[in-house]
């Protein structure tokens, strides 16, 4: 087994946490049950290491085995990177059926066409999800193991999530590969970015709601101390208050957990009104700026932004509409005149 790999192995398993190693290796498949029971996984993990390494050498472990180790401990650890998601687009709406062997073909031609030194290594999960690990080459250099790029796509869907390497010059490469494997035509990037991958699925997927209609806004808790009867109407109108920011929140986002979302940005165009005497244009242009948002918690930040007196109830239709409009991407963006225009990279 080569040294590289055999390094790329022991840092890989170093990476695990110590109670998980047993079962992250049975879920990577590539050492027998018998080889398994010979590890002594209640010792300091860099002896593990060691030993994980040993038993690879007499499997003749390469670099895919390798990688696809690390995809495993990527999809269970998948908030260690930072994701950002990629919607595609077909010129019609005909559906296809997919064939992952067709896939992995296109993909691998696609990339190797334009640079021979790549390792790319695909992994498939239940939910047709399909994990694609690209490390990243020169013409002169080797692949490097430790900056490579992940794709999560799932099947029969738009949707695509990356997690760029730090050479950002092979983005381009990578899109193109992905349009070519999966038939589409267009890759635009939604300018959605977080480390929760899950919470960036529910988004697109539609698996998280706004809006709850059935809602019924909770009495808060009475005062423990009688007020005096001219405050009573003070109480009462502050009460009212909170429980009407309180209803308004919960119709804009929900009562559920908000998805962790930690980036996003879209223009926003509009025309600038002035006095015509004071003549301050010469032409009639649109008014452009590109709005961004980042927060560690972006839609948690929003939803708390009235109930704590920073902003008014309810909240600007441009802060609530995020969720929404990042589903509709394409839609928005063929809209001409639409307001915001759309997330799109400036």
């Amino acid at each position: 087994m080569d040294e590289t790999v055999a390094e790329y192995i022991r840092r890989t398993v170093l990476k695990i946490p110590r109670d998980e190693i047993k079962t992250m290796l049975e879920k990577w498949g590539f050492l027998s049950d018998t080889q398994l029971q010979t590890l002594n996984f209640h010792q300091i993990k860099d002896n593990i290491s060691q030993e994980v390494v040993q038993l690879c050498e007499e499997n003749s472990a390469d670099i895919k085995q390798a990688a696809v180790l690390d995809i495993i401990y990527n999809h269970i650890y998948p908030n260690k990177r930072m994701w950002s998601v990629y919607q595609m687009k077909k010129s019609g709406e005909e559906l296809e059926y997919f064939d992952i062997t067709d896939f992995k073909k296109k993909f691998k031609g696609r990339l190797r066409s334009a640079l021979k030194n790549v390792t790319i290594t695909f992994k498939e999960y239940e939910d047709n999800a399909i994990w694609v690990r690209v490390a990243w080459g020169t013409p002169y250099k080797k692949p490097n193991q430790y900056k490579p790029s992940y794709v999560v796509y799932h099947s029969q869907t738009p949707y695509v999530f990356i997690s760029a390497s730090v050479l950002k010059s092979n983005l381009p490469l990578l899109c193109q590969a992905l349009i070519v494997a999966s038939n589409y035509h267009d890759i635009r990037e939604m300018e959605l970015r977080s480390h929760s991958l899950n919470s960036l699925k529910d988004i697109v997927f539609k698996r998280y709601s706004q809006n709850f209609q059935t809602y019924t806004p909770k009495p808060l808790q009475e005062w423990n101390v009688e007020p005096e009867c001219e405050d009573i109407r003070i109480v009462q109108e502050n009460r009212s208050e909170k429980e009407r920011i309180h209803r308004l929140n919960q119709e804009a986002f929900g009562g559920g957990p908000q998805p962790k979302l930690e980036f996003a940005q879209y223009k926003l165009e509009t025309m600038f009104k002035s006095d015509p005497k004071m003549d301050v244009l010469d032409k009639k242009e649109p008014f452009r700026c590109l709005v961004k948002f980042s927060s560690p918690h972006l839609l948690e930040s929003l939803k708390s932004l009235a109930p704590a007196g920073m902003a008014d109830a309810p909240l600007s239709p441009l802060l609530t509409c995020i969720p929404h409009k990042a589903r509709n991407y394409f839609k928005i963006r063929e809209k001409k005149g639409f307001f915001p225009e759309s997330f799109v990279s400036p």
